[in-house]
């Protein structure tokens, strides 16, 4: 396709309206969008969850679910070419071919039944005529670009066999199969480790470097964009309510929203804990080892050492951060000691034995020892409501002389967590994540713990709910004497949180100590990698030593 004068991408007055159901209105999720990207230029989208953001990027390639979502209005012209409205056949040669685009969670976007050759081989055959051998060749010479190692073994490899940036990379060489002139990138590294944000993100560029591609970025993280966008168009309630170049956005920024935004990391210190508290719990020489087994016989062959004697302490009203990368054993360890995972080693409960305890005898600890998940969609039912969401544990153990003393338990622990106790009754696909987050906690909370381990907590939301979040957790750690174990990569979430930091890697403790003292100045390469990928000082391999 020759080149064109003027912009590669020009959207005018977007407007989108998912219509309504059963006689309800419609919701406008898009009014008014415009912006321009020019060719080799990163233009971002910002804003929060609901804000419309990847909304637009899907119109750009009218992927919205026609006929329930409509353009009441406006234009998305594309090398002059309108792609409202336009027919199929104009967009299949548009999609993958002219615009890629990456999405957040490659598990979901990548297919589960086909090995990752037969997925960019596919791709390589229907739009670029190539016989069998080449495309392979071409798959092949694809994932040694972006840098995935033993390329040859993984094109043999369904996408469950690979790690969360292993897909990203994977997903990324389908994109760059076609050679695109643009790539749309929606929250390309939200689910994945620091270390792993920044090899992305250098991949990224290196090879819009070397295609010469534009690129729409959407995240809710601002500092991704301060290093990779070149314009930046702020979105709220579906209207771009500021944009300006990436220098004028953070270091001049006129609307009160960017104001917001920008002042919303997660800051502060935790309460200062009692030196003098009681020990919650103790982990001595904690172990996890999954059996490799082989052969008609399947005999365990060798072991995955997921969690390999790791000694831990937690005192009321203090928290143990735990880091490292995916795979690290992070989650395991925080199962391990609250008895969901199989282990060895010594694990002990306000100076209790739980080793050895049976579940029955378990069952009365269970209470104090609670945990929240990372993910607040996929850990509540969406069949319950609030009330019967939190009244779950209170019934499991038995909690309340009557179902008015209930009530007013599930009420006083909603207004704790900065619920509305009147939304009691509805369901979780009525509230933000933000929301459903404060939910999960509550139906933790309600049970009064003493020791509670938060598995992410914070990953899946935006930086305004993280702050939140982390404020509302802090508090009640304050009010309730809580001891925490805080299971997390995100180490401005960590530092904002933490007394105590733990780093592992594979499932060993490379360091450990208070955390001011680790995030001064960390012993070992491997954290002064993380906090140097976690903190965007510069693209760093776990491992080398940065001068």
């Amino acid at each position: 396709m020759s080149e064109l004068p003027g912009p590669l991408l020009t959207v005018e007055d977007l407007g989108v309206v998912f219509e309504g159901r059963g006689g309800q209105p419609g919701v406008t999720a898009v009014a008014g969008v415009g912006f321009k990207i020019e060719r080799g230029e990163t233009v971002a989208l910002v804003g929060e969850s609901g804000s419309g953001k990847s909304v637009t990027a899907l119109s750009i390639l009218q992927l919205l679910p026609y006929p329930l979502a409509r353009h009441p209005a406006g234009s998305i012209r594309f090398r002059s070419r309108e792609l409202v409205g336009a027919g199929e056949a104009v967009l299949q040669t548009i999609r993958g071919n002219r615009i890629a685009m990456i999405f957040q969670e490659p598990m979901t976007s990548l297919n589960p039944l086909h090995t990752v050759e037969h997925q960019i081989v596919e791709i390589l055959e229907l739009h670029k005529s190539m016989d069998r051998a080449a495309a392979r060749a071409r798959a092949l010479e694809l994932l040694q670009l972006v840098g995935l190692d033993r390329a040859e073994e993984r094109l043999l490899s369904y996408p469950h066999q690979l790690s969360g940036g292993q897909r990203q990379r994977v997903m990324i060489a389908i994109t760059l199969a076609n050679e695109p002139d643009m790539l749309i990138a929606d929250e390309p590294t939200t689910a994945l480790d620091v270390t792993i944000q920044a090899q992305i993100l250098k991949l990224l560029k290196d090879m819009q470097a070397r295609f010469g591609m534009a690129m729409l970025l959407i995240t809710h993280d601002l500092g991704i964009v301060r290093k990779m966008a070149d314009r930046v168009c702020v979105m709220k309630e579906g209207r771009v309510v500021e944009a300006g170049t990436n220098a004028a956005v953070f270091g001049n920024p006129r609307h009160d929203y960017t104001r917001h935004l920008l002042a919303a990391e997660p800051k502060g210190e935790p309460p200062v804990p009692d030196p003098a508290a009681p020990v919650i719990m103790t982990g001595t020489d904690v172990k996890v080892w999954f059996p490799i087994r082989r052969g008609v016989l399947r005999r365990t062959v060798a072991h995955i050492k997921a969690v390999d004697g790791v000694d831990i302490s937690v005192r009321a009203g203090e928290t143990i951060g735990i880091v490292g990368e995916s795979g690290s054993g992070k989650t395991t360890l925080g199962l391990a000691l609250l008895r969901l995972e199989r282990s060895r080693g010594t694990i002990a409960y306000v100076g209790r034995d739980l080793q050895g305890l049976r579940s029955k005898e378990l069952r009365p600890l269970r209470r104090e020892m609670q945990i929240v998940f990372q993910d607040p969609y996929g850990s509540l039912s969406p069949r319950m409501s609030v009330a019967q969401i939190v009244a779950e544990g209170l019934d499991v153990h038995g909690l309340g002389r009557d179902e008015a003393e209930r009530d007013a338990m599930i009420d006083g622990v909603l207004i704790d967590v900065g619920l509305d106790p009147a939304m009691r009754d509805r369901y979780p696909h009525e509230f933000s994540g933000g929301q459903r987050q404060r939910i999960a906690i509550a139906r933790a909370m309600v049970l009064k713990p003493k020791l509670v381990v938060l598995d992410e907590p914070t990953s899946a939301l935006d930086m305004s709910v993280q702050a939140q979040i982390v404020d509302l957790l802090r508090d009640l750690q304050s009010r309730h004497k809580l001891a925490y174990l805080f299971i997390s990569h995100d180490l401005k979430v960590v530092r904002a949180m933490s007394h105590h930091i733990i780093v592992l890697r594979q499932g060993k403790v490379v360091e450990e100590g208070p955390a001011a003292q680790v995030f001064r100045a960390p012993r070992e390469p491997y954290t002064r990698a993380l906090l140097a990928a976690a903190l965007n000082m510069e693209t760093v391999e776990p491992g080398a030593v940065r001068s």
